[in-house]
């Protein structure tokens, strides 16, 4: 189901010229001449690419020719496509390469390299220009005329070039992301071959417990059964988790050994069973400590972008916005909301013929689909914690909308704060000033629950304060010198609290007269090496 539209008819202005405005080379042509304007076609293939030279007008000026993705055969291919234009006379050429996952960037970064304007052109737009020449027949050459085609009518288009702090953290959200499934996968196999050895076990620990807390399986690796349970009694069971120096409560040991009591048998296979349910779990431990690793980086790069304002938005956390800022990339690269949606995929499809007009069709086909779903991701952690679109949602479910249709409403809504907050580099407002969140306050209890190192927590605190508005900085110091003041109060023994890392912080951020627990305990006392909690 797709957003609906408030009328079917809008006021749009045709197309000043038809293709996509980033494609459009007809005013290059029209200074240069149509016989001295080049168009290179390239066909890429994994371990080879074919391409051909010609002018404008189509005539073939170097006729298709396969090139191996190799360093020196490359470089023949740039040197004979210059050798050709002196030849032939050509002042101005745009190379369109064809989009194939990433097998066309070795010959796309060749011609790059030596000097050409580089441009993609998608397998959509050459597959349409190719089936009304040919058909069915598909070769190497109707592809190659079927790119030329969709080059000069504006569909080769320019890549925008991002900056290396945005690639980074696009490379790592998606490699986080796909962790994040793969663990997904293990532990529906490890509850599979769990509850084979120890029936009924896993249900003992609701909310996530069986993975988000030790205790669970750390008994369960030492008593492959319930028999090893019932035996070890409450005294033995307590044992071991003291053995693995790990915090438990004396009822949540009861429960398990009273299961034990009355568990169902095993499977006669259940030694077997469980060597492997163990080795998949030391799979999704190391996965684990991936996965934390990488959200401890991204939340470095992130601090580097205006996408940490974000954090000040109720609903978008970290791991969204790093998200969302990896998949759209520089902000500059749109000029309005509406090209991010557009982008996204984020409307409804529309057919008008005549006077027929369905302008309330599904969700667009033609998207994409990562960063789609990095928004749709997004609109569900608003409708679970931000009280606005919390309510939008209850309203709308009441009113018999779909499920799917509110998703999409929410996100394309989202779009509009998003684009005005990072691109004007402000926080979140709201006129009722209670779904307000704190970038920096956010930014300490991520780094705090995943046990950053202090040195860490500084360095990104400092970096994402950068980003933040000047006549904002006594506010958001507001939450971060509240902790500061519950920490210095609390006769906690151990690690030192943050609070001596706030002091620097809350300083730059304008709040002066501020101790350190150091410096109130005088020189001679003895105070203990920082950590975070």
């Amino acid at each position: 189901m797709a957003t609906k539209r408030n009328s079917r008819k809008t006021r749009t202005n045709g197309p000043g010229r038809i293709g996509k405005p980033n494609g459009i080379i007809q005013p290059r042509v029209q200074e240069v001449g149509p016989e001295r304007f080049g168009v290179v076609s390239v066909d890429c293939a994994k371990a080879r690419s074919k391409w051909m030279l010609c002018d404008f007008y189509g005539k073939v000026l170097v006729p298709p020719s396969e090139v191996e993705h190799g360093r020196a055969q490359m470089q023949l291919a740039t040197v004979q496509f210059r050798d050709a234009c002196q030849r032939h006379g050509i002042r101005d050429a745009v190379v369109a390469v064809e989009m194939t996952g990433t097998y066309h960037r070795p010959i796309q970064r060749a011609f790059r390299n030596a000097g050409v304007e580089t441009r993609l052109v998608h397998p959509f737009a050459s597959k349409h220009y190719r089936l009304p020449a040919h058909g069915d027949n598909k070769t190497d050459d109707h592809d190659l005329e079927a790119i030329f085609r969709a080059a000069v009518n504006g569909f080769g288009l320019l890549e925008a070039a991002w900056d290396e702090t945005y690639g980074q953290l696009q490379l790592f959200a998606r490699h986080r992301r796909d962790l994040v499934e793969k663990r997904a996968k293990l532990q529906c196999q490890i509850r599979q071959y769990l509850e084979r050895c120890l029936p009924g076990y896993a249900a003992l620990f609701s909310n996530d417990n069986l993975w988000s807390r030790p205790v669970a399986l750390s008994i369960a690796r030492r008593a492959s059964s319930a028999e090893a349970i019932r035996q070890a009694r409450v005294p033995g069971v307590t044992r071991w988790l003291r053995e693995e120096k790990l915090r438990f409560q004396s009822r949540t040991v009861e429960r398990i050994v009273a299961w034990a009591g009355n568990a169902a048998d095993a499977d006669p296979l259940r030694a077997h069973l469980s060597r492997i349910w163990q080795t998949l779990h030391d799979d999704w431990r190391a996965k684990t400590e991936q996965i934390g690793r990488l959200e401890q980086e991204l939340a470095e790069i992130l601090v580097k972008t205006p996408y940490v304002l974000l954090l000040s938005h109720p609903g978008i956390n970290v791991l969204s916005a790093s998200e969302l800022a990896g998949e759209m990339g520089p902000i500059e690269h749109y000029a309005h909301a509406k090209a991010v949606t557009g982008r996204a995929g984020l409307f409804p499809s529309r057919y008008q013929s005549d006077e027929v007009d369905r302008a309330d069709g599904p969700l667009a086909h033609m998207r994409n689909a990562r960063l789609r779903a990095a928004w749709m991701r997004v609109a569900d952690n608003l409708i679970k914690c931000n009280a606005h679109f919390r309510g939008k949602f209850q309203l709308w479910k009441q009113q018999g909308v779909d499920s799917r249709d509110i998703r999409c409403r929410v996100a394309n809504r989202a779009t509009r704060t998003v684009f005005q907050m990072v691109s004007e580099r402000k926080l979140y407002r709201h006129p009722s000033r209670l779904d307000r969140g704190y970038v920096l306050d956010k930014l300490l209890a991520f780094h705090q629950a995943r046990g950053t190192p202090p040195h860490e927590i500084v360095r990104d605190l400092q970096q994402a304060a950068k980003q933040i508005p000047k006549h904002a900085h006594l506010e958001e110091a507001g939450p971060l010198q509240a902790t500061y003041e519950r920490l210095r109060r609390s006769r906690r023994k151990g690690p030192q609290p943050i609070g001596t890392i706030l002091v620097t912080l809350l300083a730059q951020l304008g709040i002066t007269g501020l101790k350190s627990e150091s410096e109130t305990q005088g020189p001679a006392a003895d105070v203990p090496e920082m950590g975070t909690r």
